[in-house]
């Protein structure tokens, strides 16, 4: 939504006589004072409170509006829906540049916090975590599998099992309960 700019417009002018004069500046004056608090309030709710942010897109619209005097009939005063749409696309414009900008840093960060995988840990992780829950009784190890191995929620736990929420939920708690009472040391480690 660029608009070009006149070339024989003064900042301070009436861009529709292309020069200076006192009544350009009354104008422009008389738009942000009628104007410049709803947007104002407007565009600050796009940018979620962010004031400054919010002041620069409001200053944008206010001499996107005088610039765009130039392309328009003589008396031709922009409406308040005219210039919200301004903000509005401003805004959208810039959250779209951030969000690439965003994405882009994030996908560099990622490589870098790369954790080296180590097989053997992992053996011995798998190999533990195979004899803590073989040590329990087959209902504690079925809810646990359900919820942490699966993902599912309590309640869907429930239905595939089924037993009653509530009981998916108390066989969790004593599940993990006895996992910590007989794995201690491991217990300390992973809290």
């Amino acid at each position: 939504m660029r608009t070009p700019r006149p070339s024989t417009a003064v900042l301070g002018s009436d861009p529709g006589t292309g020069g200076a004069s006192s009544s350009g500046d009354g104008w422009i004056r008389r738009l942000y004072e009628e104007h410049h608090g709803p947007l104002l309030r407007y565009v600050s709710s796009l940018v979620r409170g962010d004031r400054q942010r919010a002041e620069d897109f409001v200053q944008e619209t206010l001499v996107r509006a005088w610039l765009n005097t130039g392309n328009q009939p003589s008396g031709w005063s922009p409406s308040r829906a005219w210039l919200m749409r301004v903000a509005h696309n401003l805004v959208i414009d810039w959250s779209r540049r951030e969000r690439v900008h965003t994405e882009i840093q994030h996908e560099n960060t990622l490589d870098k916090h790369v954790e080296p995988v180590d097989p053997m840990s992992q053996a011995v992780q798998r190999r533990f975590m195979v004899h803590a829950l073989s040590r329990l009784s087959h209902p504690h190890r079925e809810v646990l599998f359900y919820v942490y191995v699966l993902g599912c929620t309590g309640t869907d736990a429930a239905d595939a099992l089924g037993i009653p929420p509530g009981t998916v939920k108390s066989r969790t708690h004593h599940a993990i309960r006895e996992l910590r009472r007989r794995h201690r040391e491991h217990a300390l480690a992973a809290a």
